[in-house]
């Protein structure tokens, strides 16, 4: 017989697993409780009954009816804290863009936090600290809209300057973000050089967005680092 958590719980997980995402599969929900596919059916039927607009996709998945909202979830103290910490770890960010959208996030969060939490949250926030730029220093303003490109497919042109103080103007398509030596790097396919290309965000001088989109890249963040970066100092 399988192990299940209290089902009331389960349901809200569901909820809002699905309030979070575009589609959610049976076998996903499954998995992430621990429970039958044949257990979720009911699950999203019971939720279905209780008003909540679920739509089926056959042989894809669920999802909540666009513009259908539910109230904002209470969190956990130990959720609350998480965020906190997470605020604290972002404000040594060198993105100013980040570090701005981060804050009014939390703002927004805190906003619906019980009575009781919003003092314990400035409390943490007060006896947290991170080593790192300490002099609170923003050396890019970029990362916001490289997101927002990387989700809608944008090509950009960007103006680079290289560690080696070249500088170069690049028409590129983003794939991906990730983060090392704390300094984020974009990986983006360049027009010019006809490949894959790593550059730093910081040293990126300016940013146009150009009237065009470009087909999505059937490759993975794992394919990238398997291929351009596993046997190779390619950053």
């Amino acid at each position: 017989m399988e192990e299940e958590k209290p089902r009331l719980s389960r349901l809200t997980a569901i909820l809002t697993q699905l309030q979070s995402k575009q589609l959610v599969t049976a076998s996903q929900l499954a998995n992430r409780h621990q429970v039958s596919i044949r257990t979720i059916y009911r699950d999203i039927r019971t939720l279905e009954k209780s008003g909540i607009p679920i739509i089926t996709q056959e042989g894809k998945g669920y999802s909540i009816m666009e513009g259908y909202h539910l109230p904002p979830v209470l969190f956990t103290e130990d959720e609350a804290n998480a965020l906190i910490t997470i605020e604290q770890l972002v404000l040594k960010n060198k993105d100013r863009s980040l570090v701005e959208n981060m804050s009014s996030a939390v703002e927004k969060i805190k906003s619906i936090l019980r009575y009781s939490q919003k003092g314990n949250a400035d409390l943490l926030a007060d006896r947290i600290y991170f080593g790192g730029n300490n002099k609170q220093e923003r050396s890019s303003n970029n990362l916001m809209q490289l997101q927002a490109a990387i989700i809608h497919f944008q090509l950009l042109q960007i103006e680079y300057r290289s560690s080696e103080k070249k500088q170069t103007a690049r028409n590129v398509e983003p794939f991906a973000i990730y983060s090392i030596n704390g300094n984020f790097i974009l990986i983006a396919f360049c027009r010019l050089r006809k490949d894959f290309r790593a550059f730093r965000i910081d040293f990126i001088l300016n940013i146009k967005h150009l009237n065009e989109v470009f087909s999505p890249h059937q490759m993975t963040l794992k394919d990238y680092f398997e291929r351009y970066v596993k046997n190779s100092n390619y950053p």
